[in-house]
């Protein structure tokens, strides 16, 4: 099938991101290898949109911090209800549209691992995208979350219902961790992850785990919806990515 003429990762930073070679991988399964990779580096979507002024044609984009907020406003595209943000952007004719992935590439990870969400206990540092995009995804199945102040606080949402004040959590992320393999804070909890990985990731990390889940999730949601039969298994692509 054809393809985008580009695809890659967008943000600040990202020269340990792993979805280049994820978008390569996945894409082989369903027939796509011309595309050219890119890595765009970018601070801002003024400097995102003036980085691809030369890509001309269609590309497949996942973004990073700290570009998950802006392309709602400047090109128009809708995050998920609630979260208000985007992590996954495609260009078609000159035509913007886009999706999150974190929370159902968490949701995914977790299952992966041997961990149930539903009536299990979140405890969850922080307020941004990822962390709506995870309480959403979290409360949609069936989970409980205890939010902790961070740098941002997690305003309201379609997972006010599940929201408790305390407990003992069966598992904690702290989502202030700095991207590229930054230190977790400690939360008390049976187990906790990190979503942060860097160049000497292996594919028993849950960040490497979230990231591979919440890509393939793009594939499914955006990139080829039509095609979800061919895309591989979490399993596949870990493998592939690590042989």
């Amino acid at each position: 099938m054809s393809g985008p003429a580009y695809w890659g990762i967008a943000g600040f930073p990202i020269s340990h991101s792993l979805t280049p070679q994820l978008f390569k991988i996945v894409g082989e399964y369903v027939g796509i290898s011309s595309p050219q990779c890119v890595f765009i580096e970018a601070n801002s979507i003024d400097e995102f949109l003036k980085n691809i002024e030369h890509l001309n044609g269609d590309i497949w984009i996942s973004c990073t911090a700290p570009l998950k907020h802006s392309p709602q406003e400047r090109l128009g595209v809708s995050g998920p209800e609630g979260i208000n943000a985007i992590n996954q952007l495609k260009r078609s004719d000159g035509e913007w549209s886009g999706t999150s992935t974190d929370g159902l590439g968490f949701v995914a990870a977790c299952r992966h691992i041997g961990f149930e969400p539903k009536g299990s206990i979140l405890k969850m540092r922080g307020g941004g995208s990822a962390a709506r995009s995870i309480a959403a995804s979290w409360a949609r199945e069936g989970g409980s979350i205890i939010p902790i102040e961070g740098r941002r606080t997690l305003l309201n949402g379609p997972w006010d219902s599940v929201i408790i004040e305390d407990g003992e959590a069966d598992l904690a992320i702290d989502l202030d961790t700095a991207a590229g393999g930054g230190d977790s804070g400690f939360l008390s909890a049976k187990e906790q992850v990190t979503i942060s990985y860097d160049e000497d990731a292996t594919k028993d990390d849950f960040a490497v785990i979230m990231v591979v889940a919440q890509h393939l999730e793009a594939w499914k949601q955006l990139f080829v919806p039509d095609q979800e039969s061919k895309l591989p298994s979490l399993e596949s692509v870990l493998r592939d990515l690590f042989q």
